[in-house]
């Protein structure tokens, strides 16, 4: 028996996503090219740390005007959890949405708020239907959050620019774990690590804040 995929060579692994054994180098060359592979496949856990590159460059964030930094984090960071639990479940509820369905949302509302800032009220809303959906899942959630703090405080905290950071903030670490992968989920797959069910997995808004 071949490898389904090749055709050619013989089939050593188990491929969750195909649901049958496929060859090595298929998996290997394959892997979120062709194959939407599942978070839970071991052999693309494996293959996370070697297609991390260390980290994006600070010359090569986008926006870099807007600075962010530990105690920015720190101090709005419920709004940074809330819109990166809600980025993830937004970016999971639709079948075949990827990393970069995620980053074009986060950009466009990052366009979004900054528009806001001079005064203007426009949605820069993407083109790409994942992407889309994503960016008003995305919104509402904002928007929600700041009504419910509105009304329990009395005073509204959080400020447009609190919001801008956050999601560029988001934005750069979805660039920093970009695999350059067609059908790459890295950025995903360390949101949903990081906001699994658990007391014990750690916090991913104090790395690398920059």
């Amino acid at each position: 028996m071949a490898c389904p995929i090749c055709e050619k060579r013989r089939p050593k692994r188990f491929c969750p996503a195909k649901n049958q054994q496929i060859c090595q180098r298929c998996c290997g060359e394959q892997r979120e090219v062709t194959i939407a592979c599942p978070f839970d496949c071991r052999y693309l856990q494996q293959s996370r740390e070697w297609d991390y590159s260390g980290g994006l460059d600070p010359k090569d964030f986008p926006y870099k005007e807007i600075r962010i930094d530990e105690s920015f984090l720190r101090d709005h960071a419920e709004l940074v959890e809330t819109c990166g639990k809600a980025l993830l479940e937004a970016s999971l509820s639709t079948t075949g949405t990827v990393d970069a369905d995620s980053r074009a949302a986060l950009d466009g509302l990052v366009r979004t708020y900054k528009t806001r800032e001079s005064g203007l009220y426009y949605d820069s809303r993407p083109d790409s239907l994942y992407a889309a959906r994503i960016f008003d899942e995305l919104n509402q959630r904002i928007e929600r959050f700041l009504r419910e703090e509105e009304e329990q405080s009395g005073f509204a905290r959080t400020r447009d620019s609190d919001v801008l950071s956050t999601c560029v903030f988001l934005l750069r670490m979805a660039l920093d774990r970009d695999n350059g992968r067609p059908k790459g989920r890295a950025f995903l797959d360390f949101l949903h690590l990081h906001f699994r069910p658990s007391e014990e997995a750690p916090s991913p808004f104090l790395i690398a804040g920059r």
